[in-house]
């Protein structure tokens, strides 16, 4: 039969989808933290990562040496372009350097009714570099809290918002019970800056329950980006369809792995990244 006479191929039956996972983040050009760990841990753990880039930094292991900030409609294009072709199974917010900034996720939240939003608030880099203006503190909290189902405070991130220092775990409890009551829905302080040889978790709910991780601390100078991959873990377990609490304690796992695994390896002259590839997985086909 001539080739010009056959019927057309049939389009292909299309039956399942990955598990899609956001992330709303500031891009690092080191590829340890930010936008790049995030599509790390989203591909290592079989998700399909996003990205709308809020800001572009000129960083290495060694620290940041400037910022430049995406425009608010660059911000709301690249959101609402993603969202209206793909879709999406939970979101990670990340660094929000500017209060216009921040105004345009929390309406891009309401108007897509985002699900499962895990906000790191990004306040200061390992290195001590400080990522966000003052200004868009009090808008964040505002605006941001009461939409996420979970904030990710270290505890220098943690002592900004409630504006005194964190040197304990009662000060850690003190601190999510003041978070809770600024509006977060739910709130991860992560006790990794206090000394010791166990490191302290805090999950603190709004229905009163508090529930302490704890577990041996991992001895490495590769900690860079640990944040923006814990957050974007959890937010990838939730795509997943694992609840809140199960989400942190798997996501947990996950970056103990990778610190682990990433502890003796020298990537640049200061504090190196995770390996997020430890043990990755394969991308999870959900059916449609």
């Amino acid at each position: 039969m001539p080739t010009d006479t056959l019927p057309p191929a049939l389009p292909p039956v299309l039956s399942f989808s990955y598990p899609r996972v956001l992330s709303i983040a500031g891009s690092d050009s080191g590829g340890g933290a930010g936008i790049q760990a995030d599509l790390k841990t989203m591909s290592a753990l079989g998700c399909y990562g996003m990205t709308a880039i809020t800001a572009l930094t000129a960083q290495n292991t060694c620290g940041v040496r400037s910022i430049h900030g995406v425009p608010p409609q660059m911000l709301r294009d690249q959101i609402d372009a993603v969202l209206d072709d793909i879709g999406v199974d939970a979101v990670k917010i990340g660094m929000l350097h500017s209060p216009d900034i921040v105004q345009t996720v929390a309406e891009a939240i309401e108007r897509h009714a985002l699900p499962n939003v895990v906000f790191d608030p990004v306040m200061v880099a390992t290195s001590g570099a400080v990522l966000i203006d003052t200004s868009a503190v009090d808008v964040l909290v505002r605006e941001l809290f009461p939409r996420a189902v979970l904030i990710t405070p270290n505890l220098d991130e943690a002592a900004l918002l409630v504006q005194r220092a964190l040197h304990t775990e009662v000060d850690m409890e003190a601190a999510a019970t003041e978070l809770l009551a600024m509006g977060a829905q739910a709130v991860l302080v992560k006790g990794g800056h206090l000394q010791g040889e166990v490191v302290s978790d805090l999950l603190a709910l709004r229905s009163g329950e508090k529930i302490w991780m704890r577990d041996a601390r991992i001895h490495t100078p590769n900690t860079h980006g640990t944040g923006c991959t814990l957050s974007s873990a959890i937010a990838s377990y939730l795509a997943l369809g694992q609840g809140l609490q199960q989400a942190v304690q798997s996501a947990r796992v996950y970056i103990r792995g990778a610190l682990q695994a990433g502890s003796k390896v020298r990537t640049g002259k200061g504090g190196g990244p995770l390996n997020h590839g430890f043990a990755p997985q394969a991308m999870v086909r959900k059916p449609l």
